[in-house]
């Protein structure tokens, strides 16, 4: 996982400074003079060979240091912080929402097998899965925000609203007025992996000997569903949710572009387009250890759920 990472960091340390643009041209003044200018490079450790730029970078790195953005002039992390609760909140509820109607969704369509019923729900599961995030978003928008008016188009408060705390945000009403379409669209994103590996997940229990003995004792469909064969066809699903969130982060940066919502992916997309070296490395290096790290979560959950994979 370390290792990883390390490399990560490493080609996002080489890429960003094989992009085009200036990353000073916030800074630099017009009327600056070359003097001025070498003094702005030397503040900022950029009139370095590379090979020493990278070893600088590394250290900090390793301090917990990410320096400070060129366009914003803060320290990176604050940056950070201030807008990854948004990315948070609207991951975990898409999450939520997204495996939850998958699970039952999955259980339907095995109970339905060889029906118009699976036929269908697979059909339109494909199709969400195969359409463009950003189209998606711009449907659900033109939809819900500019035809229907039910839901605002960008932001995650009313202009002028401000919270106190977090907290605050989490009971607020207006909040989660904003969040509904980000949301929605970010669910539609994720149903597919849980509603197909469920339904698939499934159809192998069914043909096992205890579900056949249910059967023979004449309990009914449903209870032999939910109570026999869903509830041991989840185990891959549970420990697919740990690999979802790494899905959730990078559908976020598409998803939070489209409807503004001030997250992390939003950050993000704004910090490559301003050429903001700092910014940009601290974001995909945040949003790359969370998708690194849930994974390996996800890979001790299915060998404690399942042992079978630490003997094999």
């Amino acid at each position: 996982m370390i290792f990883t990472l390390w490399v990560i960091a490493t080609i996002l340390f080489f890429l960003f400074r094989l992009m085009p643009g200036n990353p000073l041209a916030a800074y630099i003044d017009p009327t600056f003079t070359k003097e001025q200018q070498d003094i702005l490079l030397q503040q900022f450790g950029l009139d370095k060979p590379l090979w020493q730029q990278y070893f600088i970078y590394f250290g900090n790195l390793l301090q917990g240091q990410l320096g400070d953005s060129f366009f914003f002039k803060e320290p990176v992390l604050e940056i950070i912080w201030r807008v990854f609760p948004n990315t948070i909140y609207l991951m975990i509820i898409s999450l939520l929402v997204a495996y939850t109607i998958g699970t039952l969704g999955g259980v339907l369509l095995a109970w339905k097998r060889g029906t118009k019923t699976e036929t269908t729900g697979i059909v339109l599961t494909l199709l969400t899965r195969s359409a463009p995030q950003f189209w998606v978003g711009m449907v659900v928008l033109a939809i819900f925000s500019f035809h229907l008016n039910w839901f605002p188009s960008a932001g995650a408060s009313t202009a002028g609203t401000v919270y106190n705390s977090e907290l605050e945000k989490l009971f607020s009403l207006d909040f989660y007025h904003h969040l509904f379409l980000p949301g929605l669209t970010l669910s539609i994103y994720l149903l597919g992996l849980p509603l197909l590996l469920m339904r698939s997940n499934m159809m192998d229990v069914m043909g096992e000997a205890y579900v056949d003995m249910a059967h023979m004792r004449g309990l009914k469909d449903w209870r032999i569903m939910l109570k026999y064969a869903a509830r041991n066809a989840a185990l891959p699903v549970i420990t697919a949710m740990a690999v979802g969130i790494g899905y959730a982060i990078g559908g976020n940066v598409v998803i939070e572009t489209v409807f503004s919502w001030p997250g992390l992916g939003r950050l993000l997309v704004n910090a490559v387009t301003s050429s903001d070296y700092p910014l940009a490395q601290g974001a995909f290096i945040l949003i790359a250890a969370i998708m690194v790290f849930m994974n390996f979560i996800a890979d001790i959950l299915y060998s404690l759920l399942d042992p079978r994979v630490v003997r094999r």
